[in-house]
């Protein structure tokens, strides 16, 4: 049987999912990751340790195949900062994207209008676990190490380079922030901007759309794979997530619920509109002429995993804990940006901070995860509208799991929502864009088929429109306090 392996290499799992030519899941694996976490927001990878951990999923979902696999797809965590040198080692531990240790600079640039100015040039917001503030902190803290460093890339490509010698990166990671999203090239005015024009020589050149590379000797012998097998790497996890979801229609849009929130929205054009908010970003598809419009955002099931931790309760008790509640919280209210490193979408506020409203003696603890469900709700109907949402609407991730949770999001969205039953969209997407690459035509119909749709309850579309207004409210009246200098 002919069959591709999806590797989707996350920030707390590395997965990899054997799908037949239907698109269907034979065999899956999966290793948990490591995160270093230090003071001032330090949030760290360790290259080797994700590659063993490749290594080890591609090995064990391989092993029941009765023929060599037709080739291997990589996906995986975008963002961050993965410093190599010329041979594809690390230069220092991979900071990742969850890192707050920028946000000063963020902050900084955003007063000196700095953001500004890249946005308006590649329609890229700015976070601080993304290259260009990370570029600056390293140039500042560890000169020596940027000396030492001939690849400043992300995890995907990262891991490719080790399996093919290969140097490049997606088009879809290249984008935040320096890539002009139409051309496909790095824009100078935009590093410029940053100050970083003597760091051009770091970025790897992204690749052309269809792009396949192969196993060298190296990562033949790593994988236990043949030398030669072909290899796709990218588009990163937001949009394989999107196209193994099935979001093919223009206005179509993709929530994925897992440690943060990623709001997508299908589009055919790239519009910079001068002074909108600069956050988010235009991701390049393998579509030359499509986008996706996309708003990652910092909340997600992490803030759900701490309103659980802090009540004494586990994702097991979610669905009961929600039945508890009803909707609206019994009036308890949550702000729900729990990161260290704020809000990064549909806006950017490195101090944006979680706060609850309405609490007294009567509530109990139920109100209180029903109101970070909620608050995180209301972060994506934002993400969603602010994307341009005007189509369906699919949902996946680690959280679409809760049916209580998911109920909410219809609720507040105020429109039904496809789940996927395949829990690995993002191992599948780059599994659809290997087929692709490799001229081998896909049925989208059947890659797509198992999903089932859940409805918002009419009754509740009232009290969430004023929750929803409510809460945009008090967004906007805490930003000043977000971004003032002292945080």
């Amino acid at each position: 049987m002919r069959s591709i392996i999806g590797v989707d290499i996350g920030t707390s799992v590395t997965k990899a999912v054997v799908f037949d030519r239907d698109g269907r899941a034979l065999h899956t694996a999966v290793r948990r990751s490591r995160l270093a976490r230090g003071p001032g927001g330090i949030v760290e990878q360790d290259l080797e340790e994700v590659l063993r951990s490749v290594a080890e999923v591609v090995g064990e979902a391989a092993a029941p195949l009765e023929r060599v696999p037709d080739a291997l797809a990589l996906t995986g965590q975008g963002d961050g900062l993965w410093l190599r040198d010329a041979a594809g080692r690390a230069v220092r531990p991979a900071i990742s994207w969850m890192d707050g240790r920028a946000a000063g600079q963020v902050a900084a640039w955003q007063r000196d209008g700095t953001v500004d100015a890249v946005y308006g040039r590649t329609g890229s917001g700015m976070f601080p676990g993304c290259h260009a503030p990370l570029l600056t902190w390293l140039r500042t803290h560890e000169p020596e190490t940027l000396e030492r460093a001939e690849v400043a890339g992300y995890c995907v490509d990262a891991v490719a380079q080790r399996l093919t010698g290969t140097v490049g990166v997606d088009a879809s990671d290249a984008t935040l922030p320096f890539l002009d999203p139409v051309t496909r090239t790095y824009a100078t005015e935009a590093l410029d901007a940053c100050g970083l024009a003597g760091l051009a020589h770091l970025l790897p050149p992204p690749a052309a759309p269809g792009t396949v590379l192969t196993l060298d000797r190296e990562g033949a012998e790593l994988l236990g794979l043949p030398e030669g097998l072909p290899l796709t790497a990218g588009p990163y996890d937001l949009p394989a997530c999107a196209i193994g979801s099935g979001v093919g229609e223009l206005g179509e849009g993709l929530l994925t619920v897992g440690t943060t929130l990623a709001c997508q929205v299908l589009t055919d054009r790239v519009d910079l509109v001068p002074g909108a908010e600069p956050a988010g970003m235009w991701l390049c598809t393998p579509d030359p002429g499509k986008w996706l419009r996309a708003m990652p955002a910092m909340v997600g099931t992490a803030g759900i995993d701490w309103a659980l931790t802090t009540v004494g309760a586990t994702t097991a008790d979610l669905g009961d804990l929600l039945a508890q509640s009803p909707p609206g919280a019994a009036g308890v209210t949550a702000l729900p940006f729990l990161s260290e490193a704020g809000e990064r979408a549909p806006f950017v506020a490195p101090g944006a901070r979680c706060r609850f409203d309405g609490i007294s003696l009567a509530h109990g603890r139920a109100d209180l995860v029903r109101a970070v469900c909620e608050g995180v709700g209301y972060a994506a109907r934002h993400c969603l509208e602010t994307a341009g949402l005007s189509a369906g609407l699919a949902a996946c991730g680690g959280g679409t799991r809760s049916e209580g949770w998911m109920r909410t999001f219809a609720g507040i969205l105020g429109r039904p929502v496809r789940v996927p039953e395949e829990t690995e969209v993002g191992a599948k997407g780059a599994a659809i864009v290997a087929r692709r690459a490799l001229g081998d035509p896909v049925d989208e119909e059947r890659w797509h088929a198992a999903h089932h749709v859940v409805e918002p309850d009419p009754r509740e579309r009232e009290l969430y429109e004023r929750g929803y207004a409510a809460y945009l409210g008090e967004v906007e009246r805490s930003r000043p306090r977000w971004e003032a200098p002292t945080g």
